[in-house]
């Protein structure tokens, strides 16, 4: 099989904002439940201490995702499988401090660049140059003292002195205790003792850790203020969203059967099928409905790509970049799980979470093809979703790293990709059918751009803005539709129907 260079240089990074989507996030939380992960084991040959703490746990994951490369959300979930391994449940992280080990790791990634600011002023040597583990430590220390209200000044200068002693740190546990005390002293009084640069881009990307790139590109496309707000709402936590599979039961009622758990669920006003977790679920596998199919994970703006496709019983729908599954289900859901749909996907792996997602929610109109998209040239649906990969800079609440891993020339390359993908795929639409284009970044380049070229070369497609009122909070002149999360409260999204003559 003969796959384009750049579908194989973006085999690693394939489709990150939806990385814990779907299965993905299931097989998260299986982990996190106490069932079995594979490939667990973490590289570090440290001494671990008789048995873990929170922060050590958390250091762990650090150190994966800034040495190693890791995903966040791999890291974490590597890290507290290995801690929940001690055979003396006792020894084990209870779940205030399996919370904290989420917090720290999350936040350290997203704070990055303000904690090396932070360094920079406070030591004698910037942070750059500071030992890895140090630095990782001082990370710990300083997002607690910053950010962690709940957490006591002494509780986190004293842990993370302790945390650099089993890390075997010697003399330097010394040095974190006396700049962590620096910090608490200079902050006396002040609010703030963050020195930030007089230029705006750079202002904005050190108080808020985001690369002065990304923060000129929002602030080029969006203007300053709006950018500011970006970043607010990207350091929040995220939030779990559900999609209730209306072939098995309702939005009501599945409401309730998590209640009766003692989970609290609200329904998302612009999703018909969604429900936003509000407190604490556990383990994701153990909510009530998981094995029978009564619902799947999935953010609200991911949802609204299926509404826009608005696929009908009977009819035969093309997912050209399908895994993990997400929306490919729905569209079955949708259908009412009447006609036929096509997911293809290139990694063979993710097309078994297709098929696996599928079976759990009782679909059966799914075929999944291993293949290449942008070489597929036989397939006639009505309908056709191309859910292209994207930078993910929608989902950066979600995903932390990916601010540190996207360059200006990373989403170029992307562009290429995404268009390349476009051409091939309106090549497969019966007369009069509905195409599709969807990313979960605000990326500019990645959206407008790729669909305002594509109408430039194919004088005969045209925009078909939609009229149903689900849409109307995300409806721009233009015709295609932009969720903007610190105004929606949803992931960043970016979609678009396409029809090619007239209807």
């Amino acid at each position: 099989m003969i796959f384009s260079p750049l579908l194989r240089r973006f085999a690693a990074s394939r489709r990150l904002g939806e990385r814990r989507s779907q299965g993905d996030l299931v097989s998260a939380a299986s982990c996190l439940g106490g069932q079995s992960c594979n490939n667990l084991s973490l590289p570090l040959s440290l001494n671990s201490p008789q048995f873990p703490t929170a922060r050590w746990v958390a250091f762990q994951a650090l150190w994966q995702i800034t040495r190693q490369d890791a995903y966040t959300d791999v890291a974490l979930n590597r890290a507290l499988q290995q801690a929940s391994q001690n055979k003396n449940t006792e020894q084990r992280l209870n779940p205030q401090d399996r919370g904290l080990v989420t917090e720290l790791v999350y936040g350290c990634v997203r704070r990055q660049r303000t904690l090396d600011a932070l360094i920079d002023q406070l030591g004698k040597r910037p942070a750059a140059q500071q030992p890895p583990k140090l630095r990782l430590v001082m990370h710990l220390g300083l997002y607690q003292l910053r950010y962690l209200d709940h957490v006591p000044p002494s509780a986190a200068v004293n842990t993370s002195v302790d945390l650099a002693k089993a890390l075997q740190l010697k003399k330097l546990a010394g040095v974190v205790n006396g700049m962590l005390r620096q910090y608490l002293r200079a902050t006396e009084g002040q609010s703030d003792i963050l020195k930030l640069p007089t230029d705006p881009v750079a202002w904005l990307g050190v108080k808020h850790s985001f690369p002065n790139w990304l923060i000129a590109q929002w602030s080029q496309d969006y203007g300053l203020e709006q950018t500011e707000q970006f970043c607010d709402w990207f350091n929040q936590p995220a939030t779990i969203d559900l999609r209730v599979n209306p072939l098995q039961t309702t939005r009501s009622q599945l409401q309730t059967d998590l209640k009766a758990a003692g989970v609290l669920a609200q329904p998302v006003a612009a999703a018909p099928q969604a429900l936003r977790l509000v407190s604490s679920p556990g383990a994701i596998p153990k909510l009530p409905g998981f094995n029978a199919g009564h619902w799947t994970v999935q953010e609200s703006s991911a949802q609204l790509v299926t509404h826009l496709l608005d696929p009908q019983p009977g009819e035969t729908v093309i997912d050209a970049c399908a895994a993990p599954g997400g929306k490919t289900t729905h569209i079955a859901e949708l259908m009412q799980n009447q006609g036929e749909i096509i997911a293809c996907d290139r990694t063979p792996h993710r097309l078994k979470k297709v098929t696996a997602n599928a079976k759990r929610l009782q679909l059966e109109i799914v075929t999944t093809h291993n293949g290449d998209s942008t070489q597929i040239t036989h397939w006639r649906g009505d309908r056709v979703l191309l859910d292209v990969p994207c930078s993910g800079l929608g989902t950066l609440h979600r995903h932390p790293d990916i601010r540190w891993r996207q360059t200006p020339e990373t989403i170029a390359e992307l562009a290429t990709l995404q268009t390349q993908l476009l051409n091939q795929a309106s090549t497969w639409l019966k007369p009069g059918g509905h195409l599709v284009y969807a990313t979960c970044t605000l990326n500019p380049q990645e959206n407008e751009a790729v669909i305002k070229q594509f109408l430039a070369t194919h004088p005969d497609w045209a925009i078909a803005p939609p009229e149903a009122e689900q849409f109307a909070p995300f409806r721009c002149p233009e015709g295609w539709l932009k969720v903007l999360p610190h105004q929606h409260h949803m992931d960043g999204f970016f979609m678009v129907a396409l029809v090619q003559g007239s209807e």
